[in-house]
């Protein structure tokens, strides 16, 4: 709390300061990490496209057949996830997933829309283009996210660094037409896939147990969370009604 010259609190000293704050509450309303979700999500999904990119699986129907579950899995619970790490103050998490989750959603959807006959599939030209860019753009995100996540831990970086270079690899395969660019592209995205589950798979393992079990490489102390430095004044009048919390 602020002092003036002479060590005394105008605010503390205030009339109504010591009655208010005798009154006020804080309810917390903790959640568990959105990242165990979107991760699982973001690994099922792409490890199952990725291996059909990769030639592993598959013929020229199978993407119609993984769109819905691309949709919901690596879409629907990815993007929650996203949301839910907003709620946590995980900027990385929330970039990532959300971006992430919402790029899974237009899979789904432009698959289905290329089974109804609506839209051309990525073997066209004009398709193949479009879909590249995307992955630029993407494969741009994903490489920021990978410096965030380098003051977090080892396992996430490790896992948006793949994602970055097999989003780049594939935007130049289809740009360029280059099947052989697209197999390595595909198989580092399925590293990126197997580094997410073991990322999931600790966090999950760690809530359970309420310790390290699997090590991250984590870069921050045990306990520390995103939450935001604590305020110098926790009631400030002069911003609002009694109880209103101001910045630093």
């Amino acid at each position: 709390m602020s002092t003036d010259i002479n060590g005394h609190s105008p605010i503390a000293e205030a009339p109504d300061y010591n009655f208010w704050r005798d009154r006020t509450r804080i309810t917390l309303s903790p959640v568990a990490a959105p990242s165990i979700l979107g991760l699982f999500g973001f690994a099922a999904a792409t490890f199952m496209v990725a291996g059909n990119l990769a030639g592993w699986y598959g013929n020229a129907q199978t993407p119609l057949v993984l769109f819905p579950f691309a949709l919901t899995a690596g879409g629907l619970a990815q993007f929650l996830a996203g949301m839910w790490a907003y709620r946590a103050r995980d900027a990385v998490a929330t970039a990532m997933h959300g971006m992430w989750g919402a790029f899974w959603i237009a899979y789904g959807l432009y698959n289905l829309l290329i089974a109804l006959g609506v839209l051309p599939s990525v073997a066209s030209a004009t398709a193949a283009g479009a879909f590249g860019f995307w992955f630029v753009v993407l494969a741009a995100i994903t490489l920021v996210g990978a410096i965030a996540a380098a003051a977090e831990n080892i396992v996430l970086t490790g896992v948006l660094v793949m994602l970055a270079a097999g989003s780049t690899l594939l935007a130049i395969a289809l740009l360029g037409g280059l099947p052989l660019v697209q197999a390595i592209g595909a198989y580092l995205l399925i590293i990126s896939a197997l580094l997410a589950w073991y990322l999931a798979g600790a966090m999950m393992i760690q809530s359970s147990f309420t310790r390290a079990v699997l090590p991250i490489g984590s870069r921050r102390p045990p306990g520390t969370s995103h939450a935001i430095p604590p305020h110098n004044n926790v009631i400030h009048f002069a911003a609002g009604e009694p109880g209103v919390k101001i910045g630093q």
